[in-house]
């Protein structure tokens, strides 16, 4: 998962695209970069490390232009090295710079066809330089030395005809203007707005609609599933639908754990949806337990929070804060290596014991995709003095690697891969574990003003909404995200960036 953002203003946009990526950092803490067009010139800065590492004053000062892309990355296909981190650059036509949230599932095939018949050459081993050059042969296939809105369009149809897979894009024409489009399925997220200054009307479009209302755009919409937006370098706004079929199947899992609570996803608020998670969760202990001896619920910080009360609320018991939370430690999940995962989890979190000593207690989750972190909880919840330990997860058994842009583990590594509740209970060590029942989140999540049908619930299903997803195909995925491979490529990538520095 990453994060990205484009502006076209009417004075320099620099503070307003590191203000917006320091607002998006929850989809991506790996590497930064922004890139700005000022008379036809492109300065560009980007690294490893988080936004507020990445850009100091005077990288900040270079940054001139009112039209500019940034992008937050966390490692999903490619490697960790300086080099991937994006936004990335081609010089024909135009000069096009180009950042990307998702995952393309065709990507060695697109490779190969860049290189045969497109006469490119792809310098990384990201699908994000893949989508690039992709959208640059098709946006030169045009062959006008001026491009329009319906030239940048046709190029866009033809990414969604040859692309496959989960993609969310901002990309920027020197000196014309910023697109922004969303994969034929719509599995990523992105959205657009405006807001009025002095000078006249500014547009960004950004992952989450969070970045838009902290620097004061107003939400206009979601992108719909193919559709493309794109803004010229004086400030008029188009739109398009540029996909053959589309479909609505956005991916469930936004709203489990990686947008922020007080963002809008399609319509639907976070928030909100978190909330029926735990009314969906309250309701099946109590039809499983009725008579359960729940004295406390916990929630395991920070995204479990808004469920976690809500359930407690519904089963008439107390909630309490029972972690405290580092916050300056990254996500476990994406860490590569058991060995420093659980060494992040206690570093991430430490116990109050007098919410813990002599009472039955509740932890709940967002998820379970491992089950390290869970299991260390678990124990650290012991260890303070609780008589029982239950754990709940607000999401489904995750059984399935996602392939859409979320750089979960391969499917061996998942603890609830090929096992039942009970079992996954057992190995981490609680003495009753509850799982959100799918039907129960696909209605929590859709269950408010705005309907959607269908969302992609790969990781809990094995159900793939873009349909080329087979065994081979995950089988390379196990290869490519498993710890030792990892490992290994986080080497390689230091070795790299030590030459390079």
């Amino acid at each position: 998962m990453c994060g990205i953002v484009g502006i076209v203003g009417k004075s320099n946009v620099n503070q307003a695209l590191y203000d917006a990526l320091t607002v998006l950092q929850h989809r991506g803490q790996d590497a930064a970069g922004i890139v700005t067009s000022h008379e036809g010139r492109l300065f560009l800065r980007k690294d490893n490390g988080l936004v507020r590492d990445v850009f100091q004053q005077r990288h900040m000062q270079r940054l001139v232009g009112h039209m500019g892309i940034g992008h937050v990355r966390y490692p999903t296909a490619g490697s960790s090295s300086s080099a991937e981190a994006q936004p990335f650059y081609v010089n024909s036509p135009y000069g096009i710079t180009l950042a990307h949230n998702g995952n393309l599932t065709n990507v060695e095939q697109l490779a190969k066809e860049i290189y045969e018949s497109d006469l490119r050459h792809i310098n990384t081993t990201s699908d994000s330089e893949v989508l690039l050059n992709v959208f640059a042969h098709e946006l030169a296939q045009r062959g006008k030395l001026q491009p329009t809105e319906e030239d940048v369009f046709a190029a866009v149809s033809h990414v969604h005809e040859r692309c496959r897979g989960g993609y969310a894009v901002v990309a920027m024409i020197t000196g014309y203007g910023i697109v922004g489009f969303r994969d034929p399925n719509g599995i990523r997220p992105i959205v657009f707005g405006q807001r009025h200054t002095d000078e006249g009307v500014e547009y960004m479009i950004a992952s989450e609609s969070v970045a838009l209302d902290v620097l004061g755009f107003t939400l206009i919409r979601d992108l719909a599933p193919g559709e493309a937006v794109y803004i010229t370098d004086d400030g008029k706004l188009h739109t398009r639908q540029c996909a053959a079929d589309p479909k609505y199947s956005p991916c469930i899992f936004e709203h489990v754990y990686l947008a922020r609570p007080d963002s809008l996803m399609d319509g639907i608020s976070v928030y909100k949806a978190r909330l029926r998670m735990g009314e969906k969760l309250a309701d099946k202990i109590l039809r499983e337990r009725p008579d359960h001896d729940i004295d406390v619920v916990i929630p395991i910080p920070d995204t479990s929070r808004t469920a976690a009360l809500e359930l407690a609320n519904r089963l008439g018991v107390k909630f309490r804060e029972g972690f405290v939370k580092n916050r300056y430690i990254g996500r476990t999940f994406i860490m590569p290596g058991q060995a420093a995962r659980k060494k992040s989890v206690r570093q991430k979190l430490n116990a109050i014991e007098l919410e813990f000593r002599g009472k039955n207690v509740m932890l709940v989750d967002d998820s379970i995709v491992r089950g390290t972190t869970c299991k260390q909880i678990i124990q650290m919840a012991r260890e303070a003095g609780a008589k029982k330990v239950y754990f709940c997860s607000a999401a489904p058994a995750v059984r399935y690697p996602n392939v859409y842009g979320i750089d979960m583990p391969s499917a061996h590594e998942l603890i609830a891969h090929g096992r039942t509740t009970e079992e996954v209970g057992e190995l981490i060590g609680a003495d009753w574990l509850v799982y959100q029942d799918l039907p129960d989140l696909i209605d929590a999540v859709g269950g408010g003003k705005i309907k959607i049908e269908h969302f992609d619930c790969a990781v809990f299903d094995g159900n793939y909404v873009t349909g080329d997803v087979n065994e081979a195909y995950l089988d390379k995925i196990e290869q490519a995200r498993n710890d030792a491979s990892k490992v290994q490529a986080q080497a390689v990538s230091a070795i790299i960036d030590l030459y390079n520095n």
